[in-house]
């Protein structure tokens, strides 16, 4: 570990006379496995002695702040290519401060990176959180993730209950929970907790109505929207199960849930989204409906777009955006007004979104193309996915941008320049018209997506991931990422809070001939501040890191 001759110290021995090559010569010996030091103090300057100075792209510097500004828009440091520091094969560690906000209208974004895309290799340190078709499935899960483009096999998870599909799904507090569609008539959309090996934990049916169409973590509690879903807009006999929905629930433990209020005019919920503290949701069906919750069982009605829908639910850059079934537009909302932000192509739906590399990204029926935000009323088309009609379900998962669609229920990976490669075909239900990859989440280092009218759910593993599935906590926090032999640890202020599945360490040669970029990644820009960074071609012991949290 490297320290220094303080600043107060310095300046006496000057003012004692003491030449500057003897302040030089009292410095201890430099640890040859730190690769950079950035204290990100007044500037970007490497201090380990290696000589690894960062390029400043709009970081700024404030009076009375100690650290580095990224505004969450653009604003990263970053270390090119030349300078070859990747990792190799061997062990490493990132450790580093950061202030994040308890409240705020941009994603946290991207701590760290170092990725090549076309070889998907090289490493992430996230805080992520994933708004994915009509729920937010991750809410501010730090990760720590590396891949030399390995992909696992598909996993079958098995059926919730008896869902003819997961509408939404979500983690909190470490456990994935899947909210179902069961239409029978003597039967009522519940919510699962996954236990592994195909099993699920019911936890309830928050109203008598058929489904659960929406998940979200707000103030470290799980809220449900609920909905009587009309099948035949998936090409299915509608339910007999004819009661409204509309209400949305707080989970109270096991399977007990508490009321928090009715939408007005709504008969099922289109989506949530948490944006400056306060949760919102949407109207699936007609009349339009957006609305803000106060508390208790109030909500304030927000108004919509010239009467518009405005379903699925994003936060970026100071923003929602909102798609619609009321033709194929984008809509945002600046927590006052709402502005149209133009028509995708020709199509008539908008269904999901995703943010990928600080850009915003949406999927679209019935061209099953995938559309990239540049700025208002300007959509740039980024390709087809396969012969499909509808892109649903979009995440970002390890570097890589995924998607789910109908009819075929595939889920593709997104290329650049147009190409999507298909990874698998998740429903095989024969003699129905469609099939879909509706709506995903991440949880313990795999992305899951739910399938209709299979009700089955499959996870997919990229690479190696450790994550720490809470809610990761604002202001001054210490995070050390370390790669220890075969495993991936991450620490927060000084403890050990996650490890990934054991891997074969040889089987990842991260030495990506890339830049290191310091608050930007393959999912949004960092938002917050940072300071001391360090990076070590070794892997710190839990007393090291344990010492730099208390620095």
């Amino acid at each position: 570990m490297t320290s220094h001759v303080s600043p107060l110290k310095c300046l006496v021995l000057i003012l004692l006379g003491t030449p500057l090559s003897a302040l030089i010569a009292q410095e201890p010996k430099r640890d040859k496995t730190l690769i950079g030091h950035w204290p990100l103090v007044m500037d970007a300057k490497d201090v380990s002695g290696a000589g690894h100075d960062l390029i400043n792209r709009g970081v700024r510097w404030e009076k009375g702040n100690p650290g580095a500004v990224f505004d969450g828009r653009q604003a990263h440091l970053e270390l090119p290519a030349k300078h070859r520091i990747a990792p190799g094969r061997g062990d490493f560690s990132l450790a580093l401060w950061v202030n994040t906000p308890a409240q705020s209208d941009d994603l946290p974004g991207d701590i760290a990176s170092l990725y090549d895309a076309k070889l998907r290799s090289g490493f992430h340190l996230t805080i992520r959180s994933s708004a994915v078709t009509a729920s937010q499935a991750n809410a501010r899960h730090l990760q720590f993730s590396i891949d030399n483009a390995k992909e696992s096999k598909w996993l079958d998870c098995g059926r919730p209950g008896n869902a003819t599909f997961a509408f939404a799904l979500a983690t909190f507090a470490g456990k994935l929970y899947a909210g179902t569609c069961e239409p029978g008539k003597n039967e009522s959309g519940r919510v699962y907790r996954y236990a592994g090996e195909k099993r699920w934990i019911d936890c309830g049916s928050p109203a008598p109505c058929n489904s659960v169409t929406a998940l979200a973590v707000h103030d470290g509690k799980l809220f449900a929207g609920v909905g009587k879903y009309r099948l035949a807009g998936s090409a299915l006999k509608e339910s007999e199960n004819l009661k409204p929905g509309g209400r949305v629930f707080r989970y109270d433990g096991d399977s007990k849930w508490i009321d928090c209020g009715q939408l007005l005019n709504t008969e099922a919920i289109g989506g949530f989204v948490v944006f400056r503290g306060k949760l919102y949701a949407s109207s699936l069906y007609k009349p339009a409906g957006f609305y803000r919750y106060e508390g208790d069982t109030k909500w304030t009605d927000c108004g919509t777009p010239g009467g518009k829908r405005v379903v699925a639910l994003a936060v970026h850059d100071g923003f929602i955006y909102a798609s619609s079934y009321d033709g194929g537009r984008i809509y945002r909302y600046d927590g006052k007004t709402w502005t149209d932000c133009g028509q995708l192509g020709e199509n008539t739906q908008t269904y999901s979104f995703a943010v990928h590399h600080g850009r915003l990204y949406v999927g679209t029926w019935p061209s099953g193309r995938v559309f990239r935000f540049v700025k208002v009323g300007r959509w740039e088309d980024v390709g087809q996915l396969g012969n499909e009609k509808e892109v649903m379900g979009m995440i970002v998962h390890n570097g890589r941008l995924l998607a789910g669609t109908l009819p075929l229920a595939e889920v593709y990976q997104f290329e650049a320049d147009q190409q999507w490669k298909k990874l698998a075909r998740l429903d095989f239900t024969p003699d129905v018209r469609y099939r879909r990859a509706w709506t995903a989440a991440e949880h313990q280092g795999r992305v899951y997506f739910s399938t209709l009218p299979s009700g089955k759910i499959h996870a997919f593993q990229a690479g190696a991931t450790a994550a720490w599935e809470g809610e990761f906590p604002s202001g001054w926090r210490h995070i050390a990422a370390v790669k220890r032999g075969g495993a991936l640890e991450l620490f927060v202020d000084g403890k050990r809070v996650a490890v990934s599945e054991k891997f074969t360490p040889g089987d990842y040669d991260l030495n990506a001939d890339h830049p290191l970029r310091i608050g930007a990644g393959s999912g949004d820009f960092f938002l917050g501040q940072m300071r001391d960074v360090r990076l070590y071609q070794r892997s710190l012991n839990p007393a090291e890191v344990a010492a730099l949290a208390r620095r």
